[in-house]
C-alpha cells in the first residue's frame, strides 16, 4: 500500500502540473463515497463541506468540463448538488445522459430485460424487503446500510437466492456496492460512459476520474493508458486506479490544486 501511495503522489503531482498549459481539461467524478459520505438515508447524502464551492470555482475558471458519472438517477444527483449547475451528468451507470446545456439522451433497454428486472423487484418484495428496494433505470437495488451484520447476512442471502438465476439466464449482472446489491443490465457501465467522453476529446486533453466503489473499477480500467484515475476512500483496497486520496481533506486539497492550475489568474 505504501508503494502504491508514493507512486500515486508522484503521478498526481505530474498530472496536475500538466494542467497549467492545457487549453481545456475534463474532471469526471463519481458521487456517493467520492463527493459525499455514505448515509443511511441516501437522499440526505450531501457533499462534503467545501466540495460545491470548489467545483463551482473550477467551472467558472472556464478551462474544465466537470462530469458526474454515477449509479444514481440524474434527478437525485441534481438535487444533492444544488445550487451547482452547468455540469454534465451520466446517471444510472450511463443509461441516462444530461449535457451541461440541458440536452438529455436516454438509452432504452430491451423490453424483455425490463420485464426480468420487474420480476426481480417482485421477488425481493415478496420476501418482505420492500423498504430496502430502489428501482433505477436499467436496474433494481437492495440497500442494507445501517443494519446489523446478522440482518445484512440474511438480506444478502435472500437476495442472491432470488436473483442469481436471473443473471445466469439473461443479459443481467449482479453488482456489489458499499451497502447493497444491484441487479442491472450488463451494458452500459461507467467505463462505457468514460469511453464515450474520451472518444470526443483530443489526445492531449488532461482527463481524470475519481471514484470509490467497485462499480468505478470499469472506469479506472478505461483510463489505464489515458489520464489519471484516483481511488477515494478512507482505507486503501486493491484497485485499477493509479492514485489514492482519503476524503474529505485530501479530496478538497486535490480540487484546490486543480483550481490553482486552471485559474485564469495564474
Amino acid at each position: 500500500m505504501q508503494m502504491k501511495e508514493q507512486n500515486g503522489i508522484a503521478t498526481t503531482a505530474s498530472f496536475l502540473d500538466g494542467l497549467r498549459d492545457a487549453a481545456s481539461s475534463v474532471l469526471m467524478l463519481d458521487y456517493d463515497g467520492t463527493l459525499a459520505p455514505f448515509q443511511i438515508d441516501r437522499h440526505r447524502a450531501n457533499p462534503y463541506p467545501g466540495v460545491l464551492p470548489l467545483l463551482e470555482e473550477i467551472l467558472q475558471s472556464g478551462k474544465t468540463r466537470i462530469i458526474i458519472i454515477t449509479g444514481r438517477p440524474i434527478s437525485e444527483v441534481q438535487a444533492l448538488l444544488h445550487p451547482l449547475s452547468g455540469i454534465e451528468i451520466w446517471g444510472a451507470h450511463g443509461l441516462d445522459h444530461l449535457l451541461a446545456d440541458g440536452t438529455r439522451r436516454q438509452i432504452v433497454i430491451d423490453p424483455e430485460l425490463a420485464e426480468f428486472l420487474s420480476q426481480a423487484e417482485e421477488r425481493v418484495r415478496s420476501k418482505g424487503m420492500s423498504s430496502l428496494i430502489e428501482v433505477k433505470p436499467g436496474g433494481v437495488a437492495v440497500h442494507w446500510r445501517g443494519l446489523s451484520e446478522d440482518e445484512i447476512e440474511q438480506i444478502q442471502s435472500r437476495t442472491l437466492q432470488e436473483w442469481t438465476s436471473l443473471t445466469e439466464q439473461q443479459r443481467l449482472k449482479l453488482l456489489r456496492f458499499e451497502g447493497g446489491l444491484e441487479l442491472r443490465v450488463i451494458r452500459p457501465d461507467k467505463g462505457d460512459a468514460i469511453a464515450a467522453v474520451l472518444k470526443k476529446l483530443t489526445a492531449d486533453t488532461p482527463v481524470a476520474f475519481l471514484g470509490d466503489d467497485l462499480t468505478d473499477e470499469d472506469g479506472f480500467a478505461v483510463l489505464t493508458d489515458r489520464g489519471l484515475s484516483i481511488l477515494v476512500r478512507d482505507e486503501y483496497r486493491e484497485t485499477h486506479a493509479k492514485a489514492w486520496l482519503r476524503p474529505p481533506q485530501e479530496l478538497l486539497h486535490f480540487f484546490e490544486q486543480w483550481l490553482s492550475r486552471t485559474s485564469r489568474t495564474t
